[in-house]
Parts: C-alpha cells; structure tokens; sequence
C-alpha cells in the first residue's frame, strides 16, 4: 500500500471506473484493507469518479511526459507516481 499523500496512486481511468462501478452496486469495499465493509456515503461519493479522475488524468500525463522525453516504461511509471517531481537532469519534456 502507498503511504499516504506521497505517492500519485493512478490507473487507467477504464479499469477504475469498472471496479468502482462493482462496488457502488454492492455498497460494499471490494479491495484492500477495508475489503467486506460497508461504503460510507462519503466513499460512495468519492466513487462517483471526480476526484480520482483528476488523479487518473495527471499521472497518465506524467507517464506520457516521461516517455516522450526518453525514460523507459518502468522510470516513467515511477515518475508518474511521485508527486511534485521533475524529470532527471538531461530529460526534457515535449
């Protein structure tokens, strides 16, 4: 598990909203820790998908930044997930 607020925690916007979708019809937490609790109408909420599409969106700008600027596929994936980082010296984004 990521610790908290210092690690970008994104998917594919698709493969989430399948999963969250999932859980909003069973009103129950289908992965992690909480696995078997019932959902809050705050965590029903953040399942509507707003919030984590902000997050979805920016680390796969990031990912796509990182390759264009010649990281390979595992560097940008770790670029992706850091927060407030800037590519390596001698890396330049598009």
């Amino acid at each position: 598990m990521a610790n908290y607020n210092t690690e970008r925690r994104w998917t594919t916007p698709s493969k989430r909203a399948a999963s969250y979708v999932e859980e909003r019809k069973n009103k129950v937490h289908m992965h992690g820790q909480k696995e078997g609790k019932p959902l809050t109408d705050y965590e029903a909420g953040l399942r509507s998908g707003y919030l984590q599409c902000q997050s979805d969106h920016a680390g796969l700008f990031r990912y796509k930044q990182a390759m264009d600027a010649g990281l390979s596929k595992a560097e940008a994936k770790k670029f992706s997930k850091e927060k407030g980082t800037k590519l390596p010296k001698g890396k330049k984004s598009a």
